[in-house]
């Protein structure tokens, strides 16, 4: 078991724990550290027993805080999910016919255009043709 020596709120303490949790422990420590010391900047000196009380109300009231805050995103995350689930087997759109005309309108009245102007030159030659002949 290892033994490591802590500082909270300016005091001094040895805290034993299990061997690899000597990293866990001082970031614990350090987190009610930070508590206690902003316990002192605001209050002033405190009996021992009643800054670690305080401090780690402080810390308690952070971690329900942070579970609430969880839960709600777990909340949000499974509806979520549900929803990508439920769009996920929803049956593809029937394809839509989408007509695109191959020539545009003014070409086509262009077109009928010259057709009609061939037509009438055609006529003419005709004519002429059979007043020569």
């Amino acid at each position: 078991m290892a033994e490591i020596t802590i500082t909270i709120g300016g005091k001094t303490f040895d805290v034993a724990c299990q061997d690899g949790e000597e990293r866990y422990l001082k970031a614990a420590a350090a987190l009610l550290d930070a508590e206690a010391e902003t316990l002192r900047a605001q209050i002033g000196r405190l009996p021992e027993n009643r800054m670690l009380l305080m401090a780690g109300l402080m810390l308690a009231d952070k971690t329900a805080a942070i579970h609430d805050r969880i839960a709600q995103l777990e909340n949000e995350l499974a509806l979520a999910r549900q929803e990508v689930t439920a769009l996920q087997n929803r049956p593809a759109p029937p394809p839509q016919k989408i007509e695109v005309p191959v020539i545009p309108p003014r070409v086509m009245e262009t077109l009928a255009e010259i057709a009609a102007r061939t037509e009438a030159l055609a006529t003419v030659v005709e004519e002429r043709a059979r007043s020569d002949a």
